[in-house]
């Protein structure tokens, strides 16, 4: 599945009228209690869980979201629609969770584009009503949808030149300052992975009257070649724990990039293994920048 992941809250909207759709809202419950979606579910373990790529991780992580999914409302004939406040306040979240589902080998999946920002902007109606789903058997693909990339993998991609590692946090992060969004100690190294590029993932997105949102695909095309990415090359993308590397995953594979995977344990489970290399500091010596 690539490409046409992205709808609007007009097509929403006419879908939600035609066909079976489960609406699951990826927010603070606190936030989502004051006005969600009507018939939306809240589902906040989408942003928080963290994953490691273990094959006992992996496995969490299936049982987790399957049954969590489940408990949503998904059994297979209706298509999942994630959504989150908008396309940069929730550090990525709903493309996290269609990546989850993807990786469950989930059939329909779509994310509302601009999120519950531009669904409010549009004049669509919000409700406070907390929604009780009909818990179906979520049909867990166990060969899934083979875009994430384990440790091993990622460890093999490090010495491999043909694979672009693209990490896309925030600068601070990037350049060792920062060990993560939730605070600089957060984890016990600071640094990145080694022979990473560097595309944070704000710019994926630029502003419109209702929030950001989603650059065209030539514009993403463009960011992508000034790290030398194009529509033919692998690309593992990662960042702290899945977040904004899958926002970034979406507008890669939106844009028509063929090879596109996401390593989900990103820097909060390479950063925890001391044996790991990484690179720190700015990725040229003060003598390079002066030659």
């Amino acid at each position: 599945m690539a490409g046409n992941v992205l709808i609007s809250p007009s097509d929403l909207s006419a879908m939600s009228r035609a066909e079976p759709v489960v609406l699951i809202d990826t927010r603070d419950p606190s936030v989502y209690a004051e006005a969600h979606i009507p018939g939306a579910v809240n589902l906040r373990e989408v942003f928080t869980y963290l994953a490691t790529s273990t094959p006992e991780g992996a496995e969490a992580l299936k049982t987790t979201f399957a049954t969590a999914f489940g408990k949503a409302g998904l059994g297979g004939n209706e298509t999942a629609v994630i959504y989150e406040q908008s396309m940069s306040t929730g550090f990525g979240q709903s493309c996290r969770g269609y990546v989850l589902l993807r990786s469950l080998g989930y059939p329909k999946i779509k994310v509302l584009h601009g999120g519950f920002a531009a669904w409010v902007a549009a004049g669509l109606p919000t409700t406070s009503a907390v929604t009780t789903p009909t818990e179906r058997k979520f049909p867990l693909d166990p060969r899934g949808d083979r875009i994430l990339v384990n440790l091993e993998r990622m460890k093999s991609a490090v010495n491999d030149r043909r694979i672009v590692k693209l990490d896309v946090r925030d600068v601070d992060e990037w350049i060792g300052e920062s060990s993560s969004p939730y605070g600089k100690d957060f984890c016990p190294r600071k640094g990145r992975i080694p022979g990473s590029v560097w595309i944070e993932w704000y710019r994926m997105m630029k502003p419109t009257p209702v929030g950001q949102m989603f650059k065209s695909p030539a514009e993403i095309l463009a960011e992508c070649a000034s790290v030398g990415i194009t529509p033919t090359t692998p690309v593992i993308v990662y960042c702290f724990k899945g977040a904004r590397a899958s926002n970034t995953f979406v507008a890669l594979e939106e844009a028509g990039i063929k090879d596109v995977s996401i390593y989900f344990g990103s820097w909060n489970e390479w950063s925890r293994d001391p044996a790991l290399p990484i690179e720190e500091g700015l990725p040229y010596s003060v003598s390079q920048s002066a030659a």
